[in-house]
């Protein structure tokens, strides 16, 4: 058997084809070569069409489907993997009545923020994990109160990834785990959050039935198999927000093990079988991928300002380079980059700083002795910092990573990021041969039975390196980031 793993990503749509029995990835791909649009019609504002999205899976599909030796027709399920925290609506055709507001979106803070205080702070917290936030419940409130009349259009609300499963099937379903991350899951009730629903006058029928997270959750359309090239009828098996989905594509399962990734927007992500939450939710708790009979949440610290500050820098200052030719570049200058610090928050609201936004901030630069190579090491650490910062958080909770699981893909890839990481968190780092896509297809063979166990899907999987904590540096990583934390304390009143 074949299995099929899509990724809907903010920046590009990635796909790969796995054989089931050894594990060994087919094909692989993405689409666009070039990152995806983010339109900010208003500051603060982030939005894609998800008909784009479909697209793309259009154009990866062509491309995966283009290797030589690659039979289509032994696809046995399809799972798949997509951004997180966004909100999609649809009328009763099924048609998108507004682009989707997705994840670093700003708009919705303030609604999020009274919702907290008057349903209580406590009350919020014991029943949903979470400040309703900056999350798909609030950006749902949004569109009720400022576009009603698409809000009284709308059929249905999804998440990007029912959406794409409804463009697959013509079924419009979703999971706890993907409620649980728009805060729409109540964990003390174990049920759908109608004390939310309630608050923001949000009918229930507008959310979609719930299939578990790795079942049979639809079949392939014969109009989607026509557009696709596939044969009709090949179940959907599988579907988790992208970093519940890193997390599992790294075998990140069990209680103490971590998992991070550093694409757009970073993520160190933990799994707990105990239900904790931070008092004022800069990191959030949400149902893992294998949440069900034994607890199993995942504690989410999420950077926005993460890989699109690094690219920001190559499409302004290094445009001629390759991103590997920067990481050369930046290998010249030594921890703490001569003193030049910079705050990566420069991409919507920050959770970690209460939902703050406090925009990208460069501090130190001497126009006789700094250069472009200070300035993209000091946007590696200033992005490793805030990782550190958030993880502390995280200490605070209880959750102490032994091991930090990544794929070895986006900030990964640089020598100085893993560093860094590894030397201020004082925790090795393991990079394995996985992606979101690839993740995505073995989950399907979780869901359609194919695999007996989490562990012999994951036969597959070979660590490619290791990086582990210079203590003879651990000195002038600190003194590094106390430097930073000093910058970031004077621009956040979050930060005591």
């Amino acid at each position: 058997m074949l299995l099929l793993g899509l990724d809907i990503g903010s920046s590009s749509v990635k796909g790969a084809v796995l054989d089931g029995n050894s594990g060994k990835v087919l094909s692989s791909g993405f689409y666009p070569q070039k990152e995806l649009q983010i339109h900010a019609p208003q500051a603060g504002w982030a939005e894609q069409d998800p008909e784009t999205w479909w697209s793309c899976i259009q154009e990866v599909c062509k491309e995966l489907f283009q290797t030589d030796g690659l039979d289509t027709s032994q696809i046995g399920a399809i799972g798949i993997s997509y951004q997180m925290h966004g909100l999609v609506v649809v009328d009763k055709d099924q048609q998108v009545l507004r682009p989707s507001i997705i994840w670093c979106d700003s708009r919705a803070v303030e609604i999020g923020k009274r919702a907290f205080t008057s349903i209580g702070v406590g009350k919020t917290l014991v029943n949903l994990l979470n400040s309703p936030g900056n999350f798909t419940a609030s950006k749902l409130k949004w569109v009720k109160e400022n576009q009603p009349e698409i809000y009284e259009k709308i059929h249905k609300i999804m998440l990007p990834g029912d959406f794409i499963a409804m463009k697959l099937s013509g079924d419009i379903r979703t999971t706890v785990s993907g409620l649980s991350e728009g805060i729409f899951w109540n964990f003390k009730e174990n049920a759908l959050a109608q004390m939310l629903l309630d608050h923001y006058g949000i009918d229930e029928s507008l959310i979609p039935e719930t299939v578990d997270t790795f079942s049979r959750q639809g079949e392939l359309s014969a109009e989607a198999a026509d557009v696709l090239g596939l044969k009709p009828g090949i179940p959907i098996t599988y579907r988790a927000g992208d970093q519940p989905n890193n997390a599992m594509s790294l075998n990140v399962l069990r209680p103490g093990e971590i998992a991070a990734t550093a694409g757009t927007s970073g993520v160190v992500y933990g799994v707990s079988d105990t239900v904790r939450y931070d008092s004022q939710s800069r990191v959030n708790t949400f149902a893992h991928v294998n949440h069900g009979d034994e607890t199993r949440l995942g504690v989410l610290l999420c950077i926005n300002g993460t890989g699109i500050l690094n690219s920001w820098l190559k499409h302004n200052l290094a445009s001629h380079l390759t991103y590997e030719q920067m990481n050369q570049e930046a290998e010249e200058i030594p921890i703490g980059s001569e003193g030049v610090i910079i705050l990566p928050f420069g991409n919507g609201a920050e959770r970690v700083l209460c939902n703050e936004n406090p925009g990208s901030q460069f501090f130190g630069i001497e126009f006789n002795r700094h250069k472009r190579a200070h300035l993209i090491r000091a946007a590696q650490e200033g992005i490793v910092f805030s990782f550190k910062y958030g993880m502390d958080i995280m200490r605070e909770m209880g959750i102490n990573p032994s091991v930090i699981r990544a794929g070895k893909a986006n900030m990964f890839l640089s020598p100085i990021f893993r560093e860094t990481l590894a030397g201020i968190t004082q925790t090795p780092i393991e990079l394995y041969n996985t992606d979101g896509a690839q993740g995505a297809a073995r989950a399907a063979g979780i869901g359609v039975g194919h695999y007996s166990s989490f562990d012999d899907a994951f036969e597959g999987l070979s660590l490619l390196e290791e990086c582990n904590p210079d203590s003879s540096k651990s000195a002038e990583y600190q003194e590094a980031y106390d430097k930073w934390l000093e910058a970031l304390k004077q621009h956040s009143s979050a930060v005591e």
